[in-house]
This record gives C-alpha cells, sequence and structure tokens, in this order.
C-alpha cells in the first residue's frame, strides 16, 4: 500500500493573510512530466504545507488515479475535472468546473496552503486564465527536442516559471540542457527558467524555494496574477472529424 503524507502545517510558516489558498497551474504538451512534476511538489512540500491537487483530462480521472496511486497525498486531496471538450477551455475559457473544484477542495480540508491545477496538455499553446490561477508553471521536457524552447509561445515566455524537466534523459536523446536552458532565458527575457531532473536533489531544492517564493509573495498581497495571452490557434486530433481534426483558437 502506498504510503499517506498527512501534510501538517509547518509552524514556522508566515501567517495566513490571503483569504484563501494560493492556486498555482501546472500546464505543457502531453509526456512532458506534469503528473511527474505535481508528484515531486507533493513530495518535496508536504511534511510543511498542506496541498491539494485539481487534475483535468476529457474524458478520464487518469492524471488523478496515478497521483493518487503514487500516495503523494491522501487520495481524498486529489480530484479530477471531466472537461468533456478541448481541455483548454476548462482552464481558459470556462474555468467554472476548475472554480468550483478549488473551492470545495479548499472548503473540505480548510486551510490549506495551495492548491496545484493540472492542465489536460495536448500542445504548446495551454494557458491558464488568471481568473483561475495566482501562478503557473509551464512545462517542456529535452525528450521534447533542444529547439522546443526557442519556438516560444506564451506558455513558455511567459509564465511564472519554465521547467525543463527530465534533464537525466538529455544524453540519451542528444540535447544540450545548457544550450536549452539559454535559449529559453532569452526567449522569456530573464523570466525564471528551471532545469529540472527527480534524480537531481539541487534542482528539485530549487523547485522547493521556488514555491514556497511565490506562496510567501500570495498570502503577502504582493504577487499579483499575470495573464501570459491567449493561446495560439491549435490543433487536436478528432476521429469524428471528417479530415481527421480540427484547428481553432481561444480568443
Amino acid at each position: 500500500m502506498p504510503e499517506h503524507h498527512h501534510s501538517p502545517v509547518s509552524t514556522s510558516a508566515p501567517a495566513l493573510s490571503s483569504p484563501r489558498a494560493l492556486r498555482l497551474g501546472i500546464a505543457g504538451p502531453v509526456g512532458t512530466g506534469k503528473s511527474s512534476l505535481i508528484a515531486l511538489i507533493c513530495r518535496a512540500l508536504g511534511e510543511e504545507l498542506r496541498l491539494g491537487v485539481i487534475t483535468n483530462d476529457i474524458y478520464t480521472d487518469e492524471d488523478a488515479r496515478f497521483l493518487r496511486s503514487a500516495g503523494v497525498l491522501e487520495p481524498e486531496r486529489i480530484r479530477a475535472v471531466e472537461t468533456g471538450a478541448c481541455p483548454h477551455t476548462a482552464i481558459r475559457d470556462d474555468v467554472t468546473a476548475n472554480l468550483l473544484a478549488a473551492e470545495d477542495i479548499e472548503r473540505d480540508f480548510s486551510p490549506l496552503d495551495a492548491v496545484l491545477i493540472e492542465s489536460g496538455g495536448d500542445n504548446l499553446t495551454a494557458t491558464f486564465s488568471p481568473a483561475l490561477v495566482d501562478a503557473q508553471i509551464f512545462v517542456l521536457d529535452v525528450a521534447g527536442g533542444g529547439d522546443v524552447a526557442r519556438k516560444g509561445g506564451p506558455g513558455i515566455g511567459r509564465a511564472d516559471l519554465l521547467v525543463v524537466n527530465k534533464t537525466d534523459l538529455a544524453p540519451h536523446v542528444g540535447v544540450d540542457v545548457a544550450q536549452m536552458v539559454a535559449d529559453a532565458e532569452q526567449a522569456r527575457e530573464g523570466r525564471a527558467v528551471l532545469a529540472l531532473s527527480r534524480e537531481d536533489a539541487d534542482s528539485v531544492q530549487a523547485l522547493r524555494r521556488w514555491v514556497l517564493q511565490v506562496l510567501a509573495a500570495h498570502r503577502s498581497g504582493e504577487h499579483v496574477p499575470q495573464d501570459p495571452g491567449p493561446m495560439a490557434p491549435h490543433f487536436h486530433a478528432d476521429e469524428e472529424h471528417p479530415e481527421g481534426g480540427y484547428v481553432h483558437s481561444h480568443d
């Protein structure tokens, strides 16, 4: 049976002045490791912060089941939103389902320090509405290619943190991590970039520090949610569509 962490609140945590938990969005393409990143945050901070998780999938709760089986939090603190449509709609256009889920989990486990909201990912365009999250992480991975960060887009360019994930795999896929990070820093004009591997304790600690810094700024009222900008037109595979998919945008 997986071991559950009961997430006591640290007695050294700063006084909570914000009326609610920090809501932190995690977006990025399929396979970049968003669920694993959430699991990593829960393991790194679950002993000192009270956390909740909300996942988004079109028709399933697969990501939520993965996190529950990993034992990173009590299962009741991990909830799924089934969007039933383009997964980005529920984080950008009509965020009602996610807002209700966040409010429910905060009420049921009050007080929470942070709620992590995972986007259903499928491309490079996903961005969260600032009406839903206070800050957002965009996740790339080295297996997607070293040139991905140069291609830009609102998430890559303007999310609060860009994570270049799975750096331990770089030698196996022929990616120069230092160059990929340098390209990302140039694309982001000085905004934070983190090269991350769950096998690298220093990078995990850097992620932990970043989350705590954003939480402290949220509690003090110093952090203002930013809108990375609208998602670009993008393609979704759809077997029912006569041409096999469709291109649309979220204006």
